[in-house]
């Protein structure tokens, strides 16, 4: 392994991961009150309305996509039954509609955010910097889906994507396969780091906030505090 690889393959992930947890930890130690996303939903709400459903929904079934496909070892799909042509199809379907969600309820949040004056001024330097990186990864991930798996020469990504990432999982790093995948797939790896990296400072924390209590807390009743007028 050259030092360069190591840099950018082996350093750079477990850095980035690092900062993503202690920052996390600080963050909520530091700046409860700060744990929020901050919404806008009083400011302008129509379009938030169709922007934020698609854009969530969408980037958590890209998510649960990536886990199946990097964390989840060919052998492991193939002892189920899933041979890799079937595996293919469903990957290129579903990353094609989740990709296709993601980039639409994104762009709605964008716009959004750049032409509604009220919602525009409550952005921060950071929220510029988390935007960008997620529309650089979002854009890259959507042309790989697109323009490599389901329109162009087919890549095994998770014999060689899938191999280095989770020679990190199991701190036994290695650089070989993923320097072997192709260019554009690198770029989409990569791309992930600074993200988080820079995720514990922004209005990003939020996905951790999900309110699970509600699903089982009491029901709310209200009364009327004087009896009604005859």
């Amino acid at each position: 392994m050259s030092a360069g690889s190591v840099l950018l393959w082996v350093v750079l992930p477990y850095v980035a991961v690092t900062i993503f947890i202690v920052g996390h930890v600080w963050r909520y130690r530091h700046d409860q009150f700060g744990w929020t996303s901050r919404s806008t939903q009083l400011l302008e709400h129509r379009l938030l309305a169709w922007g934020s459903p698609l854009f969530h929904y969408g980037a958590l079934a890209a998510i649960g996509g990536h886990v199946l496909g990097i964390l989840i070892p060919p052998a492991a799909t193939g002892a189920v039954g899933i041979d890799e042509d079937a595996y293919h199809l469903l990957a290129v379907i579903g990353g094609g509609i989740a990709g296709a969600a993601t980039v639409v309820g994104f762009l709605i949040l964008l716009y959004r955010r750049a032409t509604v004056r009220r919602v525009a001024v409550t952005t921060s330097w950071l929220d510029i910097a988390a935007y960008g990186l997620l529309a650089f990864a979002i854009g890259v991930g959507t042309a790989e889906t697109l323009a490599v798996q389901a329109f162009g020469d087919a890549f095994d990504y998770r014999d060689s994507v899938g191999a280095w990432f989770r020679s990190l999982v199991t701190f036994q790093p290695e650089t070989e396969s993923i320097t072997d995948a192709r260019l554009i797939f690198q770029i989409h790896a990569i791309s992930a780091w600074p993200l988080y990296a820079l995720w514990p400072f922004t209005r990003l924390v939020h996905a951790w906030s999900i309110p699970l209590q509600y699903i089982g807390r009491p029901y709310i009743l209200y009364r009327q505090r004087y009896p009604a007028a005859r």
